[in-house]
């Protein structure tokens, strides 16, 4: 088994009481994944269009020339996505941290300027979004870099979390070598935050989710409906809240502005923050306020 390097043990039977604020049984993590305008695309010198997560579902994408269909299709959620999760959020008061490619955020300053200014944390999600397996260590690493840079001088504070999604086998290195990050989210398997080794250092790791995810609207066999996906965040939730009597959880929510903002979906989020207000037992927090409650509370070397 030597090196073999998946952890396939965890916390085992016994995992940390991760005892969140005010007894919280789950803590509640919204993100909005935030890449319209960051997509492959020939305009940014790539051979084809983005074929991934829109609605045209199976289609091959475009080789050698515009789609301008899938161009629109991300562009709505920039102009019109966007603003209705920003407005459904705000109407609920609850904090929400957004994954952000840099490209993104550069070709909309005024979203950038939007989440900064409704409080919401902003972590990195890569330059643009994109499969990091083939690209040179040396120009991820100055991607890393350069998104930092890009939402420090559009959002006003420089990001402390990191999610490249699609990642290389160097991304978590290459985020614990730069050194500017409390957590990384390149990674779906536990229920709780934990620590791991990247760039010589003990790295936090905040899990994310694939399955209580908007995405799987647009996937054979996912969401169709918004009462599915409510449906399932209230089971999800349920299911922690349960456990949580004992051991309290982390349940990640996964949005996008493209996805969820569309008019007919939007209803699985505010139903979702409804049940959590009614039920209770819920911390609703930033990434960056659960990674610093796990620091404090869990510190590197001390589970």
């Amino acid at each position: 088994m030597s090196g073999y390097q998946r952890d396939l043990v965890g916390y085992g039977a016994e995992p940390p009481h991760a005892r969140w604020p005010g007894g919280a049984r789950v803590a509640v993590s919204l993100v909005l994944n935030y890449e319209e305008g960051a997509e492959r695309s020939v305009l940014e010198g790539d051979s084809g269009s983005e074929g991934y997560l829109h609605e045209i579902v199976g289609a091959p994408p475009v080789e050698g020339g515009r789609d301008l269909n899938a161009e629109s299709m991300f562009a709505y959620g920039a102009r019109a996505g966007f603003w209705r999760v920003h407005r459904t959020v705000a109407a609920h008061g609850v904090p929400l941290t957004v994954f952000a490619a840099g490209r993104a955020l550069e070709r909309n300053p005024g979203a950038a300027r939007a989440m900064g200014a409704a409080g919401w944390e902003v972590a990195g999600h890569g330059w643009r979004w994109i499969d990091h397996r083939d690209v040179p260590e040396e120009a991820e690493r100055a991607d890393i870099a350069r998104t930092v840079a890009t939402i420090e001088r559009l959002v006003g504070r420089r990001p402390v979390g990191w999610y490249t999604g699609r990642t290389s086998s160097r991304t978590r290195r290459l985020v614990g070598e730069e050194g500017g990050f409390l957590y990384d989210s390149d990674d779906y398997s536990d229920d709780l935050p934990f620590y791991t080794e990247a760039g010589g250092r003990q790295q936090l790791v905040l899990p994310y989710a694939l399955d209580a995810n908007d995405f799987k609207f647009l996937i054979v066999h996912g969401f169709t409906t918004a009462d599915d996906m409510l449906a399932y965040l209230v089971d999800t939730y349920g299911a922690l809240h349960a456990e949580g009597a004992e051991r309290p959880r982390m349940m990640s929510v996964g949005l996008h502005g493209r996805i969820i903002g569309r008019p007919g979906r939007i209803r699985a989020l505010d139903g979702f923050l409804r049940h959590v207000a009614q039920l209770g037992g819920g911390w609703v927090a930033t990434r960056e306020q659960i990674a610093r409650h796990w620091l404090s509370v869990h510190p590197p070397g001390g589970q």
